[in-house]
């Protein structure tokens, strides 16, 4: 999602890097050019007057002019503004007086809300909560079998009354979650096409029904613009607590999620990453603007690979890796775990600095699809000692995967560099020139 606008940055924050010193005008100059990044990627025009306003406040005052380094210490105030903008710090749920945690999600149709409900249900099911969903959502049939489906999959219970009426069927729902003993209760209501009457009536009675201690607001931020104008409107009717931010992995660019929390002043509790049950991530501020700025974001995938990695199986696989008996069999396991963390070019841009050492490199999921085939294809005595591999082999590898032979000699050629860096690096040498890793690929020069 933030591509473009990172890209843009980056080329502004270059030039000023390579600058000795910086004058009121080297500052207006880069921040006319910053301006025109954050507009195209369709920053609310407000928003963008204020950050910059800070801004340049700050860049041309001393510590800037005294800096040895004025470039770096605009892109540290630019950081630290735009910080400020996205909402300082992460804000939680709320806890509640008494279980259970009630939260209601409340938007348009459309918007990814009943997703959202399940998403949420998985993640504080992953803390130790014991969450149930209620099925509200009575204007749609689908997103009552949409939401049972979604909680078959993750293992939540769903609470349904196909003939009843919302604010019924939520007060029923409470009962049933204390009695039950479920401490989490996530009520996924009805939406429209727009806001109206009907709407924000049927969201009034629920609301006194439930009593929450969060009300969510789900937005779709492939809208842009249009996600910040939703936000105001569902404001004017009802009290929020919190945004969820949905398709923030698409190619959307950016700006309703730089612009809703300073235009309506109510905190991005959650951002969606994905269409699966796991991808929901707590939004953290900082984190969004390092990413933002090209800076990575180190804290984000070290819990990321907390979550899919097992640590005992990790430690085995690193003293593997140390004595270089590595093979094609614990590689796919690791693979596996690996690309539960999500796309990994993705992964690679939360690495600080990764895309400049990478240069023209570049890791393509499709070609990681062909591997993984290509090493699914083989016998386990294969994958053991891919030297038993021989011609007649490797047409019977390429025609199970789907693949050519040449396929599988680069999966092969690549795995055995791997090995060759490992016991490099394990005998504290360093990694061979020329080396490359499964499923990299150097981009061809036009």
């Amino acid at each position: 999602m933030f591509d473009t606008i990172s890209s843009s940055l980056g080329e502004v924050f270059g030039r000023l890097r390579g600058k000795g010193r910086l004058g009121e005008d080297d500052v207006d100059q880069a921040l006319r050019e910053v301006r025109l990044a954050l507009l195209e990627a369709d920053v609310n025009l407000g928003v963008t007057k204020n950050l910059l306003g800070r801004v340049r406040e700050r860049s041309v005052g001393a510590e800037v002019t005294k800096s040895l380094t004025p470039g770096q210490q605009v892109i540290k105030i630019v950081h630290e503004e735009l910080i400020m903008t996205l909402g300082e710090a992460a804000v939680p749920l709320n806890r509640p007086a008494a279980p259970p945690q009630v939260i209601l999600m409340v938007g348009l149709q459309g918007s990814g809300k009943t997703t959202s409900s399940a998403k949420l249900a998985a993640s504080l099911k992953a803390r130790g909560k014991r969450p149930v969903l209620v099925a509200a959502d009575l204007q749609r049939p689908a997103a009552i079998d949409q939401l049972e489906t979604l909680g078959r999959s993750i293992g939540v219970p769903v609470i349904v009354d196909r003939k009843g009426k919302a604010p019924k069927l939520t007060k029923t729902a409470l009962k049933q979650a204390r009695s039950e003993g479920h401490n989490v209760v996530i009520i996924d209501t009805a939406g429209r096409l727009q806001i109206d009457s009907d709407l924000m009536n049927e969201l009034a009675a629920i609301r006194k029904a439930a009593d929450p201690d969060d009300v969510l607001l789900v937005v779709d931020s492939m809208t842009g613009q249009e996600a910040v104008a939703v936000a105001e409107g569902f404001l004017e009717y009802t009290d929020l607590t919190g945004i969820v931010l949905t398709k923030i992995d698409g190619d959307a660019r950016g700006g309703a999620a730089i612009s809703v929390r300073e235009v309506t002043g109510c905190p991005i509790k959650y951002v969606g990453t994905g269409e699966a049950t796991d991808a929901l991530e707590v939004f953290h501020p900082d984190r969004i603007a390092s990413r933002i700025l090209g800076m990575g974001d180190v804290l984000t995938l070290i819990e990321k690979a907390e979550e899919a990695f097992d640590e005992e199986e990790a430690v085995q696989a690193a003293q593997k890796m140390a004595t270089a008996s590595f093979t094609l069999e614990d590689f796919l396991e690791q693979f596996q775990q690996l690309r539960k963390m999500g796309p990994l070019s993705q992964l690679v841009k939360m690495i600080p600095g990764a895309q400049d050492a990478m240069g023209d490199a570049q890791v393509d999921e499709r070609d990681l699809s062909r591997v993984e085939a290509v090493i699914r294809s083989m016998t386990p005595a294969e994958r053991r000692d891919p030297r038993t591999i021989n011609g007649s082999r490797r047409r019977r590898i390429a025609a199970g995967s789907g693949t050519r032979p040449q396929d599988v000699n680069r999966v092969l050629k690549q795995f055995n560099d791997a090995q060759k860096m490992m016991k490099s690096l394990a005998t504290g040498g360093t990694p061979i020139p020329g080396l490359s890793l499964p499923g990299q690929r150097r981009r061809k020069k036009r």
